[in-house]
Order: structure tokens, then C-alpha cells, then sequence
């Protein structure tokens, strides 16, 4: 298990063509779950996007724990990454999308496939671990992006409206996945969301974006 890290923006200005967010800081304690909130097209997404370094920020800093990321690759940060889609490989089994962060950083597939199977039963996934997504459920296919992102395990978890487009059955199912996640491995995590529901039930801090500015309520 990796030890949680704090998160610290540090005076963090963003473009993204003429949208920009402007001197952003705030801090995440090591091992907080945080709740990014804000209106639709506030810069949510483009705050995860810098994180993980899918976009380059213009001024400031950003560290993981004592560690400035900003500069370095996407793939030397550590960093776990559930887009809102969960972008899971059509052509690849539930034990093949789980383990594929392994299997590039050199563990064995047997490893790979061993951490997948144990992760897979972690989120409840472990009966699609042979199938391919095609027909899989909304909340499958997140469970299953959670399962993958953190299968190395990352220093820092960011997930954009994880359970968002689900219906109310399949949104009870990913919360307790997440929560389980969030208990067995301790991960600072950000979970962007417009449902204040999710702040109260799975939340141990709460962000909001607005008008350019990340405030803590």
C-alpha cells in the first residue's frame, strides 16, 4: 500500500483556449476524499486534466506530498485517472483492463492477473473478469475503471462524475465500491460530482469552483 500524500496548488493558473482559471491554492490533506464541486463549465474536468498532467498549467506549482509533478510526464506521477466515461479497451477482458497498468511498469502478467482478480472482487466486478465491456452496465464499467486505476497502486485517485450518468440503484452499487476503495487503501482521492449527496455520504472534504477560485466549505 502507497502512503497518502497530501495535494498542494500553489498560486496555479490554467488556459484552455480562452477559458482560464487564475492563482488557484489549496491543499488536501494525505488521505482526504475530496468533492470538487462547481457549475457546468466551471473547470472541474481542466483542474483533474492538470493534476494528471493532460494539460500543462501556466504559473505556480503543484506537489504531491514533497514532490512538484507538474513538470514531469503523466505516467512518472503516480496519479490514478477515472474519466466520466471510464474509457475501457473494447477489445480487452476485465482481467486485461485491470492489469494493463501493471503489466507496463514490469510486474509479471501472473502478478498483473493475481492483483487484477483480487481488485476485481474488491469493487464486486469479479464475475466479469473474462468478459469484454460490450453489454456491460454503467456501474460495471466504472467499478471497473476504479478496479484499473488503482491497480499499481497511485499516490493520488481523481475521478470525474464517477457515478454521475448512473441510475439510482447502480449510483448505491459504485458509492460502496468507492468507499470500500477509499477504506482499503487509505488514497487521497478527488471525486468531482454536481450531487451534493455524494459530499455527505462518501466526502471528508468538500471544494468548490467557482468564478475561477477553489474554496473549502
Amino acid at each position: 500500500m502507497t502512503q497518502p500524500v497530501p495535494l498542494t496548488f500553489d498560486t496555479v493558473t490554467i488556459r484552455a483556449g480562452q477559458f482560464s482559471l487564475t492563482n488557484l491554492t489549496f491543499q488536501i490533506p494525505a488521505g482526504a476524499y475530496a468533492i470538487l464541486m462547481g457549475a457546468t463549465g466551471s473547470g472541474k474536468t481542466t483542474v483533474l486534466e492538470a493534476i494528471c498532467g493532460l494539460r500543462s498549467i501556466e504559473h505556480g506549482h503543484i506537489t504531491l506530498g514533497t514532490e512538484r509533478v507538474d513538470e514531469l510526464s503523466p505516467g512518472a506521477r503516480g496519479i490514478g485517472y477515472v474519466p466520466q466515461d471510464g474509457a475501457l479497451f473494447p477489445t480487452m477482458t476485465t482481467r486485461q483492463q485491470i492489469a494493463l497498468p501493471l503489466e507496463v511498469r514490469g510486474s509479471s502478467r501472473e502478478e498483473a492477473y493475481r492483483r487484477a482478480a483480487e481488485l476485481a472482487s474488491l469493487v464486486q466486478v469479479e464475475h466479469l473478469l473474462d468478459r469484454r465491456p460490450q453489454g456491460f452496465s454503467g456501474g460495471e464499467r466504472q467499478r471497473v475503471a476504479i478496479a484499473r486505476a488503482i491497480a499499481f497502486p497511485p499516490r493520488l485517485l481523481l475521478m470525474d462524475e464517477p457515478i454521475g450518468a448512473l441510475d439510482e440503484i447502480m449510483r448505491e452499487r459504485v458509492l460502496s465500491a468507492l468507499q470500500t476503495v477509499h477504506e482499503h487503501t487509505g488514497v487521497t482521492t478527488i471525486h468531482v460530482t454536481h450531487d451534493p449527496r455524494d459530499a455527505n455520504e462518501v466526502g471528508s472534504m468538500r471544494l468548490e469552483l467557482k468564478e475561477g477560485a477553489i474554496t473549502t466549505c
